[in-house]
Order: C-alpha cells, then sequence, then structure tokens
C-alpha cells in the first residue's frame, strides 16, 4: 500500500473503475490540463461552460471548486452561468447557480 494521497478520481471510483481513475489522472489533468495553449482558468471556463449545458451538476460541484482555485472569482463563474441560461437553456442554468450557491457558501464571503 502507497503512502501517496489518494486523487480526487481514486477516492471517487478507484475501487471501482481503476483504469477509469488513472485515466483521469494520467491523461486528463495530467496530459489536458496541463497543456501550455490555454491557462488552467481559462480551461475551468470551458470546463463549468460544458457542465453547465450538458446539466452535468454531479460534476459541476468539484470544477466550480477548482474554477476558484484556477483564478476564476465567484462573480465570474455566476456570470458565466447567467450567460449560459440563453444557450444552454433556463433548467440547466436554474440548477446550476443552486449547486454554485451551495458551493460558495462552503467558503464564506463571495470573491
Amino acid at each position: 500500500m502507497s503512502d501517496k494521497p489518494q486523487s480526487p478520481a481514486q477516492k471517487a471510483v478507484g475501487d471501482f473503475a481503476p483504469k477509469l481513475a488513472e485515466l483521469t489522472d494520467d491523461v486528463l489533468f495530467g496530459d489536458v490540463w496541463s497543456r501550455a495553449a490555454l491557462s488552467r482558468r481559462d480551461r475551468s471556463l470551458v470546463t463549468v461552460a460544458s457542465l453547465v449545458t450538458s446539466g452535468s451538476t454531479e460534476q459541476l460541484v468539484s470544477h466550480l471548486r477548482l474554477a476558484k482555485q484556477n483564478g476564476l472569482t465567484e462573480v465570474e463563474l455566476k456570470e458565466e452561468i447567467i450567460h449560459l441560461a440563453f444557450y444552454a437553456g433556463w433548467p440547466k442554468a436554474m440548477s446550476a447557480i443552486q449547486v454554485a450557491k451551495t458551493v460558495f457558501a462552503e467558503d464564506g464571503a463571495p470573491s
């Protein structure tokens, strides 16, 4: 057993689908997210938009947190969701804003 802490993917699905956790860690976050053509901030902006437009609110929780770590503010992320309401649909935006409200409440004051 390794003393190395588990990644979020390993914690989420590593015991059930270890290959998916490995691909998530090594390819998605190890390679794709590390490419220099887009900043991590920009990648977060794109990822949050994709999750909102697809209605993937379960994945949105961790990506909103990551987006804040990557330099996006709560104001910017709320504005992104508002903007997407007109492209992705009102119900998806309303669901996403509820997720954002919960995630941002974890941190206290808005940034």
